[in-house]
C-alpha cells in the first residue's frame, strides 16, 4: 500500500525529463497535502523565489519521495491543479511503482528479453567512430544472453560465458514498440561481472554502461521502458 511508504507531509522532489529522456537540472520541491488513493495525491504546488509554480497538467515528471523508511522514486503525471481550504494543490497520478531511490542516473525497468552478444577484439575497438557506430561484420558468431534489466543508460544481463570489467561488448536485442519489434545494435562497457550462485548451471550477471550513445537511441530505449511501466500499472488497477 501507498501508505506504506509515504505519508502526509512527506517532502518530494521532482524533476523534469531531458531531452533524451535523462534527468534534466530543473528540480522543484514540495510536500504531500493529501493521500487519495493508491495511485493519486495532492501535493502543495512548488514555490520558487517566493512564487508559485504552476506546473502544466499533464505534464510528467520523476518524483522521489523522502519516505517513512528511506528514499523512493517513481514516475507521476500532474493530472489537476486547484486551489482548496487557502492551499495551492497539484495532483499526482503515480504511472509506475514505487521503487527504492539509489541516486541512480535513469530509471531501470525488470525484464526477460533475449538477447545476443560477443566481445570486442582489439581490431574491432579500433573501428568504433566517435559516436560508438560500429560496421558489424554479421558473420562472426554471437553469444546468447538474457536481459533482466534494462534502462537508458545500461543494462544487466545473463550469460554463460564471462565477459571481463572494462571490456567493449556488441550487444544485439528487440523492443517492442508500437506493435513492431525494433532491433537495437549497441556498443556496452562491461561495469562489473559475477558468478550466479545456486543454478544447476553455471551463469554470469553483467551490468554494461553504453559506449557512446546516440541520443535518439537513448531515447527511443527510454520511450520503450516508460510505455512498459504504465502498461504494468494499468494492469494492476484492474486486478
Amino acid at each position: 500500500m501507498l501508505s506504506t511508504y509515504v505519508e502526509i507531509g512527506n517532502k518530494i522532489q521532482m524533476q523534469t525529463f531531458g531531452k533524451a529522456g535523462e534527468k534534466a537540472e530543473k528540480i522543484y520541491h514540495s510536500s504531500i497535502h493529501e493521500i487519495l488513493s493508491e495511485d493519486t495525491m495532492e501535493i502543495a504546488m512548488p514555490i520558487e523565489n517566493s512564487k508559485l509554480v504552476l506546473l502544466p497538467v499533464d505534464s510528467e515528471w520523476i518524483v522521489v519521495f523522502y519516505g517513512i523508511n528511506g528514499l523512493y522514486e517513481c514516475v507521476a503525471r500532474i493530472i489537476d491543479r486547484y486551489k482548496s481550504n487557502n492551499v495551492y494543490i497539484l495532483v499526482l497520478e503515480l504511472l509506475s511503482n514505487l521503487q527504492k531511490y539509489q541516486r541512480r542516473e535513469y530509471f531501470r525497468f525488470s525484464c526477460a528479453l533475449d538477447m545476443k552478444v560477443r566481445c570486442l577484439e582489439e581490431e574491432d575497438i579500433q573501428l568504433l567512430d566517435g559516436q560508438g557506430i560500429y560496421n558489424l561484420e554479421i558473420e562472426l558468431p554471437m553469444n546468447d544472453a538474457l536481459i533482466v534489466d534494462i534502462s537508458g543508460g545500461g543494462l544487466r544481463f545473463l550469460a554463460r560465458q564471462c565477459y571481463e570489467p572494462e571490456s567493449l561488448l556488441y550487444c544485439s536485442y528487440y523492443l517492442k514498440q508500437e506493435e513492431e519489434q525494433k532491433k537495437y545494435e549497441i556498443i556496452s562497457k562491461v561495469m562489473t561481472v559475477k558468478k550466479v550462485e545456486n543454478r544447476p548451471e553455471t551463469y554470469y550477471e553483467h551490468r554494461v554502461q553504453y559506449y557512446n550513445m546516440d541520443k535518439d537511441v537513448r531515447e527511443s530505449i527510454i520511450k520503450f521502458i516508460f510505455e512498459e511501466e504504465r502498461k504494468s500499472r494499468k494492469k494492476e488497477r484492474l486486478l
